[in-house]
């Protein structure tokens, strides 16, 4: 059988760790990277659930706006997490 070179970008730390799980198993990146490969062609699917955080749905980013604008009238506080410091 004929083979065939892909290439693959991913974040380096990925990559190590995903180096670090496959060593573990005992078998190479190329080797699972041909599982996946197999597994999806055999399933006509990825074989595992694909989906979006339900955080960032229409229906609660509405809710958040509603609460923040809520807060705010009523005189609340609302803290920014992300720019706070430890």
């Amino acid at each position: 059988m004929a083979q065939t070179t892909i290439s693959v970008r991913m974040d380096d730390k990925l990559k190590k760790n995903f180096d670090k799980i496959c060593n573990e198993l005992g078998i190479s990146i190329s080797s699972a990277v041909v599982m996946l490969a197999k597994k999806m062609v055999r399933e006509k699917r990825l074989p595992f659930e694909v989906s979006i955080d339900p955080f960032y749905s229409k229906e609660n980013i509405e809710r958040l706006k509603r609460s923040i604008y809520e807060i705010e009238t009523t005189g609340g506080t609302i803290h920014d997490i992300d720019n706070e410091t430890s």
